[in-house]
């Protein structure tokens, strides 16, 4: 799950409530990235042949042609030794044909064989034969092609493209099964072969195997282990670099290999409390640059199929590299004071949508904004503080990352507090503090406490608005902490008007 070390402004009195959010938080990211890894990330892939019809229904053999494929036609050399191979690498998408295949004698010991002769089109069709038997829903399969694995990863150097990509998604395939299996390929070298996949083309010239790369990255990465043993191996290779190297705003570039590599980021983001590796990377400056990008992007009205799944990736990366970067170094981390406007454009697209994505953009804001007066006025200069009060009303825990944002503008300085109160946030308060929501009741009054010991126009204009009368009710709240505040604001600072 992803950290929210920053979901919370500086207003003071924040101990209890803010551990409280942050645990809530992890729970609710916990089902979010189980979610994610059910659906997509772990799931298995499997390349079609190039000559293979997507539509056509192939005809499965059945576990006795597959003996009769195996021990009558491709344990003897010749001439059609490859076409019989090819016909074991359809048979093979058969379930029971894969538990009928590893059960026989001596079986990858022959494919091991093939992969490793001197037959360039048999190598190709054994390496297909174990891609096949990769996509297999039975879990005792992955084990039994451990024999071919050292193979694979050799060949991720040297070979054709598409030999390479199917070693990938073969090696990406075997992930998710087993952890035994995770442990040996991690032994046999798994993180330098891949890293070693990114010296051997240029990734701009390569895009199918750089998405490979980062899909079975990404399936290493969901590892239980991964934070203990996988990330620190991750971390210390080039790995990082080249995922980054992958994030570009060309829009030639293609998203699939984006994707990946932004979920491979996020990963490593969400694994520790200190990010200082990524940061010296660059991650922040470089995942930030792309959410500017593609908020404009979207602001002009794409949102082609896909883009959130690079937004989504993207926007967790850069909330948990603004947990982990110092007060003192986000100006040299973000240096771009549009990337508020992106956020906020990002929210406002998808708000109706995939409330789930607008939630992330106005926690990455928030976190944004937690500490820094210049993205604050950054709010307020580019005239888009308005806006967020209008969403108020929407729940799902957006209201709650917005009032968070607009009390960390209020925090920063007095004049800013007037500048909201004359924006609307005051009318908007008297909503909030009606909610049945307990902890957007305890927000609102923290944040109209800043507003109107800012100044006493501020405060005089609440009462204009029924402010006094909305207060003396809230004292009659089931919750003690809710009843002290109004009644603290009544008392000290409202009363005399």
């Amino acid at each position: 799950m992803w950290r929210l070390n920053k979901v919370r402004h500086k207003a003071g009195r924040q101990g209890d409530s803010s551990e409280e959010l942050r645990l809530k938080r992890r729970e609710h990211e916990k089902a979010l990235r189980q979610a994610r890894r059910d659906r997509q990330l772990v799931s298995k892939r499997l390349l079609l042949n190039e000559d293979e019809d997507q539509t056509e229904i192939m005809d499965i053999a059945s576990g006795g042609q597959v003996r009769l494929i195996l021990f009558h036609k491709i344990q003897h050399n010749g001439p059609e030794r490859e076409s019989q191979l090819k016909a074991l690498s359809k048979a093979l998408r058969d379930p029971s044909a894969q538990l009928t295949f590893i059960k026989l004698e001596n079986s990858m010991h022959l494919l091991v064989g093939l992969l490793t002769g001197s037959n360039a089109q048999c190598r190709l069709q054994a390496v297909r034969c174990l891609h096949e038997l990769s996509h297999s829903p039975h879990t005792d399969i992955a084990p039994a092609c451990l024999p071919a694995t050292p193979y694979l990863l050799t060949y991720l150097s040297g070979q054709s493209t598409k030999f390479t990509e199917l070693c990938l998604y073969t090696l990406g395939n075997l992930c998710p099964d087993n952890d035994f299996v995770k442990q040996k390929l991690l032994a046999q070298g798994i993180i330098p072969a891949l890293a070693s996949c990114f010296f051997q083309v240029s990734p701009r010239h390569n895009l199918a195997v750089m998405e490979a790369v980062g899909f079975t990255l990404s399936q290493l990465l969901q590892a239980n282990n991964a934070a203990e043993e996988i990330i620190p191996m991750v971390l210390a290779s080039s790995l990082p670099s080249h995922l980054l190297s992958v994030l570009t705003p060309d829009p030639s570039f293609g998203l699939a290999p984006a994707i990946e590599s932004a979920w491979c980021l996020h990963y490593l983001t969400c694994s520790s409390e200190d990010n200082s590796e990524l940061l010296a990377r660059g991650a922040l400056l470089q995942c930030s640059s792309l959410l500017v990008s593609l908020g404009g992007a979207v602001a002009e009205g794409n949102k082609d199929e896909g883009l959130e799944l690079l937004i989504c990736p993207l926007l967790r990366c850069v909330g948990n590299l603004l947990s982990s970067c110092q007060v003192e170094d986000l100006s040299t981390q973000v240096r771009d004071t549009q990337l508020v406007v992106s956020l906020c454009v990002l929210l406002q697209a998808y708000i109706q949508t995939q409330p789930a994505l607008a939630r992330e953009s106005a926690w990455v804001l928030n976190n944004l904004t937690a500490h820094s007066s210049t993205f604050c006025s950054a709010l307020l200069t580019f005239n888009l503080v308005s806006g967020l009060i209008q969403l108020l009303p929407f729940s799902q825990g957006i209201n709650i990352m917005i009032l968070r944002v607009l009390a960390n503008i209020a925090h920063k300085k007095k004049e800013f507090c007037v500048q909201l109160a004359q924006l609307g946030l005051l009318s908007a308060l008297c909503a909030t503090l009606k909610m049945a929501d307990r902890e957007m009741v305890t927000l609102s009054l923290e944040v109209l406490f800043l507003l109107v010991v800012s100044c006493p126009q501020v405060a005089e204009e609440f009462v204009l608005q029924g402010g006094v009368l909305l207060l003396e009710t809230i004292q009659y709240n089931s919750e003690e902490e809710v009843r002290q505040r109004a009644t603290y604001l009544l008392e000290h600072h409202l009363l005399s008007y």
